[in-house]
């Protein structure tokens, strides 16, 4: 949650700044020691002078943070133990306890870490695996605990004092009875839940909060006018974020919750900014077809100009000249996103629209960016072959070089010559058992009436893909049948058995089949689509129609070294979501399955 929910509030910020670093932060209020009278002092950190922190008993009540014992500068909120706080926000409510506070001046983050017994853990929890927020006795029923919490979709368990020798799971959700050592919570939406968990009968409950029921715009820049709402629709793995593609005219719009005028929001900035309660009317000065975004929680908002186009292609010396337009492919359900494979030069390139310079995009980034309107010429350092994305309405775009290599075989001790290559004794290949290359993609390699055996850890078993009869470039991973390969990783541990082999040797996916079919195991990196991408917190995954089945979708995420960082259930749909607002900065990759279907993406993170 602290990723998910630590939007910098940009307006309080700003006007914020003027004041410099504050020379005390403390805590007020009927919670506090003081009471409402004078602020308990908090300790400054030496390094980050930012970063403020407190050890203090606290009881029923309220409180809120303050800078300079004044409140001239005051930070408060409705959400505990974690949020962000708000220049003259709500009071935070306090359960009374034992707590170690920290606090970030800069940007009003702050957490309430109760000293307490049982906690909750999870890469759906705050702090993934890496440690729990503890939850509160309550008072009136025995071994029973609670805490309000954001989540995004993943896993949980209870355990006790901080360790795993007691811990607690289950495989029901919302509400079910947790067992010793159990499994993991499956957590399969997102939102703000109350969590009770009785310790004694191992009943455990996740109560979602629900904000608002409906959240819309309305106004004479949109379709209905000042008289009717035209409707924005909530994100699946953020309860608190709307959005919606409208075509807007020049004119005003508010926006607006359960279609009542009670709760209503407007700002004096497009296309973006944070709402305010209340609000002036938003004045749209452009028409044309907007993806809208609005967070009821941080109130931060944003219109996307999303112009459909006749074509949007590449241009420059990078590809064939600056004379010459190479089309791209668009996307028959997305009117936004083009793709093509493309040979590229060592040079520079832009996008644009209509085989015209009057709308061009660019960026100095490579090989990802976001390009803007006019911008700079994209930079290809190398020349390659490659895939390259683009969204025409928010400007993402990322190029993935294709690398080929003429052979690549399967190797190892479980593999069909029971023995690895030793460059000592063998020929080159002599122990590689050589796969098909397929006509259509270079990297997708193929191989039928494989024989393995089990995988023998006390005799050096497992195997693994290489490339060109060497170890120069070679794929591993514990995972088996299916799994996404790394360079120097782990050898594949098998079970034995005869396999039909799919492997894509520019992502490293692979997937073994008893079936005699390869058609059920296609590997088609084609049939997938994330957007967009890069991204900061939401990614869309697209299927082609023509390979969507009935069965649950597994999205998979690794990073670089191989190591699974986020893993999420599904089902089935054409577009599905998952947030990724956890994830540091960086490049990852995402695998997408479906019985048979194995397709990864490059994802790259952006803050």
């Amino acid at each position: 949650m602290m990723k998910q929910i630590l939007f910098l509030l940009i307006s309080s910020f700003i006007s914020l700044s003027a004041f410099g670093q504050f020379e005390t932060i403390g805590i007020i209020g009927d919670a506090t020691p003081n009471g409402w009278d004078a602020s308990t002092p908090m300790d400054q950190d030496p390094v980050d002078t930012n970063l403020w922190t407190l050890e203090v008993e606290l009881f029923d009540g309220e409180a809120k943070f303050r800078a300079n014992d004044s409140w001239d500068i005051n930070w408060g909120n409705s959400n505990f133990p974690l949020g962000v706080g708000e220049q003259d926000g709500p009071n935070i409510p306090i359960t009374a306890g034992l707590y170690t506070i920290t606090f970030n001046s800069e940007t009003a983050e702050y957490f309430f870490d109760y000293n307490g017994t049982i906690g909750i853990i999870g890469s759906a929890t705050p702090f993934e695996w890496d440690r729990e927020v503890f939850m509160f006795p309550d008072s009136e029923n025995a071994g029973t605990f609670f805490v309000t919490l954001d989540l995004v979709m993943g896993e949980a368990k209870f355990r006790a004092d901080g360790g795993w020798d007691r811990n607690w799971g289950g495989t029901g959700f919302p509400t079910d009875t947790a067992e010793l050592d159990g499994e993991n919570i499956p957590v399969d939406a997102a939102g703000t839940y109350e969590i009770t968990f009785d310790t004694i009968s191992g009943i455990y409950n996740f109560e979602a909060i629900v904000g608002y029921d409906s959240i819309s715009i309305i106004g004479s820049a949109t379709p209905g006018g000042w008289d009717e709402d035209t409707h924005l629709d909530r994100d699946s793995n953020d309860p608190d974020l709307w959005s919606a593609t409208v075509e807007l005219t020049e004119g005003e719009l508010k926006f607006r919750a359960e279609n009542d005028w009670a709760v209503n929001w407007g700002a004096d900035t497009f296309p973006a900014g944070v709402a305010v309660l209340d609000g002036d009317n938003i004045e749209v000065d452009s028409a044309g077809t907007y993806i809208i975004n609005f967070n009821t929680s941080t109130l931060e908002f944003e219109f996307l100009l999303a112009q459909e186009y006749d074509v949007v292609s590449i241009i420059g010396d990078a590809a064939q000249g600056w004379d010459t337009d190479v089309d791209m492919q668009g996307d028959p359900e997305d009117p936004f996103q083009w793709n093509i494979r493309v040979e590229l030069n060592q040079g520079e390139f832009k996008f644009r629209a209509n085989n015209d310079w009057t709308v061009n995009w660019g960026a100095g980034d490579f090989p990802s960016g976001v390009a803007t309107i006019n911008g700079p010429n994209i930079p290809v350092p190398e020349a390659g072959e490659y895939f390259v994305n683009f969204n025409s309405a928010t400007g993402v775009y990322e190029l993935e070089e294709i690398i080929e290599y003429n052979a690549v075989g399967i190797v190892g001790q479980s593999g069909p010559f029971r023995a690895w290559p030793n460059p000592d004794e063998h020929e080159p290949g002599e122990r590689d058992f050589f796969m098909d290359k397929d006509p259509s993609d270079g990297n997708v390699w193929t191989a039928s009436g494989v024989d393995l055996i089990d995988f023998d850890p006390d005799a050096d078993g497992g195997i693994k893909f290489r490339a060109d009869t060497a170890w120069t470039v070679n794929w591993g991973s514990e995972d088996f049948p299916e799994g996404l390969g790394v360079n120097n990783g782990p050898n594949i541990e098998p079970t034995a058995g005869i396999y039909d082999v799919v492997f894509d040797a520019s992502t490293g996916e692979y997937i073994f089949s008893t079936s005699t079919s390869l058609n059920e195991a296609v590997l088609d990196k084609h049939s997938v689509q994330v957007l967009p991408n890069p991204t900061s917190d939401i990614l869309y995954v697209k299927f082609d129609h023509h390979v969507l089945g009935n069965d649950k979708v597994a999205l998979t995420i690794y990073n670089t070294s191989g190591e699974l960082v986020l893993h999420r259930e599904l089902d089935p749909s054409p577009k599905v979501q998952v947030n990724i607002s956890r994830l540091a900065p960086g490049n990852y990759f995402l695998q997408a399955s479906q019985k048979g279907l194995l397709a990864t993406k490059k994802v790259v993170v952006i803050r």
